[in-house]
Order: structure tokens, then C-alpha cells, then sequence
């Protein structure tokens, strides 16, 4: 959206038609059938189409990451009323309480979310599998199912997790950054057609969402991110929500924190992706059973197909770059 708004991507000269999906599950059909040729997408879900576990295998490939952190876990007033004030004191209630049986939401079974909502549960020593239940929901209803008293908590980012606090029917008790501090987020998915069979527009695309992640990262730049960021919200409260982690203090319901690294959109390197990102995803969906000990030799390598640097170092060389791509149609991106 900010590549859009600020002018970046007519800068390099590609055209780009930005969508609106309805969730993580549309966008991952979408990619598989070629009706997307990139999205915005949760960092986990480029290797879940790789190994092709959602039916079809695609060559999907991660070539840039847009942020690190930026998520946070949010509890309903009614844990804090009887107690509750981190994972350990969850864990007493969840056993003072043998009839119920305490829900948990994430955006995505294949998420940086759903890795951290069960780092932060098992340094307690809750069992996410049999202590509580954890569903999937789509980030815009993880609040409102909270007020309905459907979920105890979430993990969500942003303005999700605001949504709930800053109404008074939840609070923070972790930031992603304290859980997992520097974890992968978000990334651009897309497949190997798209970047082999028109390289000079994707390669056009990277550039692009490399200058608008630098520009994103700047302090001096943060207030004017809700407004350029508008389009993507259904409503101004949402829109309100966004300077809470951006710029900061971040309300948690209890405190008022810094949010100097909440969000990390270009700082140290991090959108050129890396092992160290890769790896953290692949030990997070081993140690918590989302893959499988029999699917180790075939995850890395499907990982070290589909998450690796050469692509955005080819886009970012700058003796390498190609005079402005002449286009033949608009790249379709899930914004």
C-alpha cells in the first residue's frame, strides 16, 4: 500500500493493481491458481504452499520480508479480573478451572502468530494441545469475538490487538518483540513463474517495496502512515488504531511502553531474507507439531527453495537493473 501511495512503483516504472482480500485463505487459493501474482502474506504460509499442504503444490517463493515483530498477545478483562497477568498465572487458572475449556485465536495455522501464541503458553508450561483450545480466525474478528466473550485471547497484529485494549475489553500482556525479537512477519509470496517469466516487472516490485519499507522505518515518516495507509481499513477507527504501534507509546491496557522496535520495517537488513528468519519459522512449526519429524528433510529443502536472498539481491545490485520495464498488463497484488 505505501509502495502505491507514495509513488514508488510508477517510479520503477511497473504498474501494479492492488486487491483487498477477504483473509489468508483466499490469498493462498489465489497465489495457487495464478488470479494473484503477489501478496502480502503471512511469512509461514510461502513454505505451506511449497510442500503443498493444502492439496496442490506451487513454487511459491518469499523474495523480500516486510517487517519483523510488529504482533502482540492479547488477554480478555474477565482473565485479568480472576488473576491473570502472564502465561505461569494463566496456567493456575486453566487448572482451577478442570470444566472449562479457555479458546485462543490466530490468524493462520501457518503464521508468526500462531509460532508466538505458543512460545508464550509453553514458557509457562501450558500445553497449547490439551491445556487450551486454539482456533483460526480472520484478523478483524479477533476483537469483536473477544468483546463476545468467544475467545479468551489472541494473538494478532496490529490494529488488532489495539481494537481490544484501547475499547477497555482486553489487554497486552507480551509484544512479539519480547516473545521472539526479531522473528519474521510478513512477506511478499509469490511463485517462480511470476519471477522468471517477468523478471524485469518483479524485479521493478522489489525495488519498489524496498524504498517505501525504507521510508516506513524513518521515525520522521511514522504519522503520516495512517493516512497513507487509510485505503487498507474498512473504518477510521481502524485507521486511528495504526499510531498507536507506530509511533508510539503503546497502551497494553496495564502500561504505556515503547514501540521503538514494534515495528521493524527496514532496519538492519531485514528485508533481504535470511536463514536466521527461515530457520526460526522451521524450528517454531517442528517443536510445535505443525510439521512433522518425517518432514524435516523435505521442509528444508522446500524452505531453502522458496526462502532465500538471490532474488532480492539480484533486484537490489544496482549495476545489474534494467532499463524501466516495458508493460505488457498490471502485476495484481494482495495488498
Amino acid at each position: 500500500m505505501a509502495a502505491d501511495q507514495l509513488g514508488y512503483f510508477e517510479e520503477q516504472g511497473v504498474e501494479v493493481e492492488l486487491h483487498r482480500e477477504v483473509g489468508w485463505a483466499t490469498i493462498r487459493e489465489k497465489i495457487l491458481y495464478h488470479e494473484l501474482d503477489a501478496a502480502h502474506a503471512p511469512a509461514g504460509l510461502v513454505l505451506s504452499l511449497r510442500l503443498g499442504v493444502h492439496g496442490h503444490r506451487c513454487r511459491s517463493l518469499a523474495p523480500f520480508v516486510f517487517n519483523v515483530n510488529g504482533n502482540a498477545i492479547t488477554l480478555s478483562r474477565n482473565l485479568y479480573q480472576r488473576g491473570v497477568r502472564d502465561a505461569v498465572s494463566l496456567l493456575k487458572l486453566i487448572r482451577s478451572m478442570p470444566q472449562q475449556l479457555f479458546t485462543f485465536g490466530v490468524v493462520a495455522l501457518w503464521s508468526s502468530h500462531h509460532i508466538l501464541l505458543r512460545e508464550w503458553m509453553t514458557a509457562g508450561g501450558i500445553n497449547p494441545d490439551k491445556d487450551v483450545r486454539v482456533v483460526m480466525l480472520p484478523p478483524p474478528q479477533m476483537a469483536g469475538s473477544l468483546a463476545a466473550g468467544l475467545l479468551d485471547g489472541y494473538c494478532a497484529g496490529e490494529p488488532w490487538n489495539s481494537a481490544a485494549i484501547l475499547t477497555g475489553t482486553g489487554w497486552c500482556p507480551a509484544t512479539s518483540e519480547t516473545i521472539a525479537p526479531g522473528h519474521p512477519e510478513k512477506v511478499l509470496l509469490t511463485t517462480e513463474d511470476f519471477a522468471e517469466e517477468r523478471r524485469d516487472e518483479f524485479q521493478a516490485i522489489l525495488r519498489a517495496l524496498d524504498q517505501a519499507c525504507a521510508f516506513c522505518d524513518e521515525s520522521k515518516n511514522r504519522r503520516q502512515l495512517p493516512g497513507i495507509l487509510a485505503a487498507a481499513f474498512r473504518s477510521r477507527d481502524d485507521q486511528a488504531l495504526l499510531g498507536q504501534s507506530l509511533t508510539g507509546p503503546y497502551d497494553t491496557g496495564l502500561a504505556r511502553v515503547s514501540a521503538d522496535r514494534f515495528h521493524v520495517f527496514h532496519r538492519d537488513g531485514i528485508n533481504r531474507p535470511s536463514s536466521t528468519q527461515s530457520r526460526w519459522l522451521l524450528n517454531g512449526f517442528f517443536k510445535h507439531g505443525i510439521l512433522s519429524a518425517e518432514q524435516q528433510t523435505e521442509a528444508l529443502g522446500a524452505m531453502d527453495q522458496c526462502w532465500n536472498s538471490s532474488h532480492y539481491d539480484a533486484a537490489l545490485n544496482r549495476e545489474s537493473i534494467s532499463p524501466k520495464p516495458k508493460m505488457k498488463r498490471k502485476s495484481v497484488v494482495a495488498a
